[in-house]
């Protein structure tokens, strides 16, 4: 495993299993290094969305790396007060504009909006039949919101990104994306950095001379499921990428499945 492994989406697709995030990272030139540094220590995966108001600053990072628009996996998501199916299809075009780019690789519905999700979806398939999206999924949908989506699309979403952590693994969840196919995502991977502070974390960074994020991260990878760590400190994303040069035993894999508690840092889509 390296940083340019990549998980196989259901239509074939290929997806870095570790990206950069960029919520809460600035406009302009805060989100443009972190994007910067990113790309430099090897990322290819940057994922963004149209609420954290900074796509124009992922976009124009990303055109001057230099590297080819096809060797960078670029996620946006749709918000909330755009869901529908005409405002969806308004809302890509605006996400579009903004990262000067004539498609993306992988485009969210960013939570399940009550008596909404659905007629969004429609609007998603179109935009992947279109071409302007390589792959489409859903972010924040819990095994009920899934239930009630799936018997009516006509695509299967590809990607499923959800809070997930030591203390969040949500096993019902995973049973069902795996079923269907549908890649797992982990966002506030880091718990927003307080792994740091769980005891059991920081025992296994000392036993594999790694720190705590590092193992909780390398744990995240060796599921299968991808990660995004967000982080606006050069050292930090560099820190992050540092997952490939030791494995965690089955013994320690289990151990950190046993500190599930449930418990989110992020909102729950019930009640966001």
């Amino acid at each position: 495993m390296n940083l340019e492994d990549q998980v196989v989406l259901q239509n074939g697709v290929k997806m870095p299993r570790l990206g950069l995030g960029v919520f809460r990272s600035e406009a302009g030139q805060e989100v443009e290094n972190a994007v910067r540094w990113a790309l430099e220590t090897g990322y290819r995966s940057i994922d963004t969305a149209m609420i954290y108001g900074n796509e124009a600053g992922v976009g124009k990072a990303i055109h001057e790396s230099g590297l080819s628009r096809n060797e960078i996996f670029v996620t946006t998501k749709i918000w909330n007060t755009d869901q529908g199916y005409d405002s969806t299809l308004a809302a890509f075009e605006t996400s579009l504009n903004l990262l000067k780019m004539e498609y993306v690789d992988l485009y969210l519905v960013h939570w399940p909006v009550k008596g909404k999700y659905k007629e969004t979806w429609r609007a998603m398939e179109t935009i992947y039949r279109n071409g302007r999206a390589k792959a489409i999924g859903i972010s924040n949908f819990l095994v009920h919101h899934l239930e009630d989506l799936l018997p009516s699309v006509e695509i299967m979403p590809m990607v499923n990104q959800v809070e997930f952590h030591p203390y969040l693994q949500q096993p019902d969840l995973q049973e069902l994306c795996k079923r269907n196919r549908i890649q797992m995502e982990a966002w506030s991977p880091i718990m927003k950095g307080k792994v740091l502070q769980v005891p059991e974390l920081v025992a296994l960074g000392k036993k594999y001379g790694k720190s705590a994020v590092q193992v909780t991260l390398r744990w995240i990878l060796q599921q299968d499921i991808v990660a995004i760590p967000k982080s606006v400190h050069r050292d930090r994303i560099v820190a992050n990428a540092d997952l490939y040069d030791f494995e965690l035993s089955a013994e320690d894999m289990s151990l950190i499945a046993g500190l599930d508690r449930g418990e989110r840092v992020g909102p729950h889509p019930d009640q966001f």
